[in-house]
């Protein structure tokens, strides 16, 4: 019973980190798509969530991870996602994307123009992106025995984190406000469903890069990349 206890407790504390983590990131972006970023302060934005500005930093090593929160928390799932050799690469990063959709429409729609016009953001989200070549690299060098420096992980490792700049662009392109939620939702994963299947084609050269089933088949080409959904206009 003690140990049921701790377990619980151990979840509810891990709730709590959660909801202020999410507290701190959604009042940043508030504050600076009102103010502009250069303008608000992180002990601003520490005030306005009832907590210290350590704290922020707690969660947030600098004040642009404020606003792109979300990648690093793709960054944090991306190693165990590529690393599952019963799923190709491009099906696991497709995964990624799909769970990132449902919650960045509306971050974007607010927060796309901040970072545009904000060169420290610019240059942070490349940095992130940076990160996201090297991790996919060496998981990737890691499933093929090859070192992540080798030309295969690394053309593959820059292939796969494209797909994100195509979401983005797609997020960006398809948030015209003349589309409902579901309607850009249908229409981004329209173009990464595209994007994807290329990428695939590519990394079949690559057999590690691909799912073996369990009877020992190769799969096809572009085996366990999903049909594009046509956008909803």
């Amino acid at each position: 019973m003690s140990g049921t206890g701790a377990s619980a407790a151990e979840g509810l504390r891990e709730r709590k980190k959660r909801l202020l983590r999410r507290q701190l990131s959604d009042t940043a972006a508030r504050l600076f798509v009102e103010r502009g970023f250069d303008a608000v302060r992180v002990a601003e934005v520490a005030e306005a969530c009832g907590v210290s500005e350590k704290t922020v930093f707690n969660y947030f090593p600098t004040k642009e991870a404020l606003v792109l929160d979300r990648l690093e928390a793709t960054m944090a799932a991306l190693r165990p996602g590529l690393a599952r050799r019963d799923v190709p690469p491009v099906e696991a990063a497709v995964r990624l994307l799909a769970t990132e959709l449902d919650g960045m429409t509306a971050a974007l729609d607010a927060q796309g123009d901040l970072i545009r016009t904000t060169p420290s953001l610019r240059a942070h989200q490349s940095e992130v992106m940076d990160r996201f070549v090297a991790v996919a690299a060496e998981v990737l060098a890691e499933r093929a025995g090859l070192d992540p420096a080798d030309p295969e992980p690394q053309i593959a490792a820059t292939a796969l984190l494209g797909l994100w700049r195509v979401q983005f662009q797609s997020l960006r392109h398809h948030l015209d406000g003349a589309r409902t939620p579901a309607e850009v939702a249908r229409a981004v994963t329209a173009d990464v469903a595209r994007a994807a299947r290329l990428v695939s084609a590519g990394l079949d050269a690559i057999p590690a890069f691909g799912a073996v089933p369990a009877s020992g088949a190769v799969p096809a080409s572009g085996a366990g990349t999903p049909e594009a959904v046509p956008p909803g206009r």
